[in-house]
Formats: structure tokens, C-alpha cells, sequence
């Protein structure tokens, strides 16, 4: 039987049964970085490039490295094996947060960072992935900043995000869709953009301030897609997807005007793994 598995400071139980200090920046400030892994038939799909990520999210924020790949992959292993996943499919996070033990207000120490002044932790639920189509709704409030490093960085705080598929849920829809504050449009609440436009696979560019999607990379390094601005209102025979690392899902409307359905995401998506 799978069930949901965590584990915190030498301990395994489940989620709301294990805890962290009310003190800890992540819960206080949102001060941290994660990363959301698929977790296929027991095997964490392109470990190496969320570590990669987490790494880059942690220097900018400016903290210590989050623990390595060797030190990660014995409590990954546990983790599948304790949640019933080893044939199956899960999400696993990983949490890096910055700890500021006995400490209050944004300032942060200005000696060099150590890991041990940070705080790890992880979960693993069983998740399915998901190709089915969608309705979206591009949000008029919220834009995602273009010129923020932390854009770039997928960091505990997700206000925006919980904000925007709260507009499109009262418009009808499904999902939201965000532009940048440049006015392009740059992404979903927690997905990148994908659209086929003549024949071509097309994805916001960075400038964006899109998150640098492992999936997204993936498709550039493979050279199935390539980066151009993408305006809020689609043209004749799109097709669009939005795609992470748990799902790939088919967009059937934006703000109610349809769009081309007959795109394979499943294959797509599961090329890239």
C-alpha cells in the first residue's frame, strides 16, 4: 500500500506528524528553495538537474549549498521503499530552508553561510501524472517580475501563484496564465508555457522572468523547442501545453477562445524523461 512518507532530523513519519521550529525562515519568511521531483516505476527522474537548480536558487538567495546528490540518494531510496512507490509513481520534495534559529526581522548573518545554519527536509506522495486538457485564464492582476533574480529561483513563496489559479477559478477555468511585467506572456501558476505554432514548439524566454523549468531545458537541449515572446492572444492552429516535472497538460481554451487539442503531450513529455 503507497501512502505519503517525510522525513526531518534523523526522523521518517508522515507529514503532519513531523515538524520544524516555529522560528524557521522557510515558515516565517518563505526564505527557501525547493524542488519537485517525479519519482517513476521507484526512480527519481533527472535528479542531477533539480540539484543543479536547488544549487543556483540557494547562491542567489545566499545560502550554503543544499545537500549533494551522494548524501541525497540513500534517504531518496529510503523514502521510496518506506512509501510503497518502488513500482509506481510519486512527488518528491526537497526543502532548503534557511533556519535563523533564535532570531527575528529579514536580516540575515552577514558571516559566510553554512549548511548547518539551514534546515532539510523532504516528502514523497504518490502522484499520477496528468495529460489531461485544460481551460486557462490569463490573469489581469498578478505579472511575474521580468527582472527579478528571484523569479529565476523556485523558492517557497507562492502567493502569486495561489492568487492567479484562484482568478482563473472564478472565471470558469481551470488554470492561470501570467504575463511578465513586460507584457508578454510568461507562464502558468506552477507550469512553463509550451505552444506549437507552425510546426515549431515555442517557450517564453527567461527575460520573461519564467521559471528555468527542468522539463523547459530539457526540450531546448534536445532541440525540440526554442525561446520567443509569446503574446497573450494566440494565433490560428496553436496548439498549447503546459508542462513540469509531475505533469503535461493539453490547453483547450484561453480566456474561453478554443484552441487545437489534437497534440500527444504523454509522448512528448515522457520523451524528455
Amino acid at each position: 500500500m503507497s501512502g505519503t512518507i517525510a522525513w526531518i532530523n534523523d526522523r521518517w513519519g508522515q507529514p503532519w506528524d513531523l515538524n520544524i521550529p516555529l522560528s524557521d525562515r522557510g515558515l516565517q519568511l518563505a526564505d527557501g528553495v525547493f524542488e519537485t521531483v517525479l519519482v517513476h516505476n521507484g526512480h527519481p527522474q533527472l535528479l542531477n538537474a533539480h540539484l543543479a537548480r536547488w544549487c543556483t536558487g540557494a547562491e542567489v538567495l545566499g545560502m550554503a549549498p543544499p545537500p549533494s546528490a551522494d548524501s541525497l540518494e540513500p534517504l531518496i531510496n529510503e523514502a521510496i521503499s518506506r512509501s510503497g512507490l518502488q513500482a509506481s509513481d510519486g512527488a518528491l520534495r526537497l526543502n532548503w530552508s534557511r533556519d535563523g534559529a533564535m532570531a527575528r526581522g529579514i536580516q540575515i548573518p552577514t558571516t559566510p553561510p553554512e549548511p548547518e545554519q539551514h534546515r532539510f527536509w523532504l516528502t514523497l506522495s504518490p502522484h499520477q501524472p496528468s495529460f489531461a486538457t485544460i481551460s486557462t485564464w490569463i490573469s489581469r492582476h498578478e505579472r511575474r517580475n521580468a527582472d527579478s533574480q528571484l523569479s529565476h529561483c523556485k523558492t517557497f513563496a507562492y502567493g502569486q501563484s495561489i492568487q492567479v489559479r484562484r482568478e482563473a477559478n472564478t472565471h470558469g477555468a481551470d488554470e492561470g496564465l501570467m504575463r511578465s511585467t513586460r507584457g508578454d506572456l510568461c507562464c502558468a501558476s506552477t507550469a512553463n508555457l509550451l505552444v506549437r505554432r507552425q510546426g515549431q514548439w515555442l517557450t517564453p524566454p527567461l527575460s520573461s522572468g519564467c521559471l528555468p523549468g527542468v522539463m523547459r531545458q530539457q526540450l531546448l537541449e534536445k532541440g525540440l523547442a526554442q525561446e520567443q515572446i509569446i503574446n497573450a492572444t494566440p494565433e490560428n492552429g496553436d496548439s498549447w501545453l503546459l508542462i513540469n516535472s509531475l505533469d503535461c497538460r493539453v490547453v483547450r481554451s484561453v480566456n474561453a477562445q478554443p484552441l487545437d487539442t489534437k497534440i500527444n503531450a504523454a509522448a512528448l513529455w515522457k520523451d524528455l524523461l
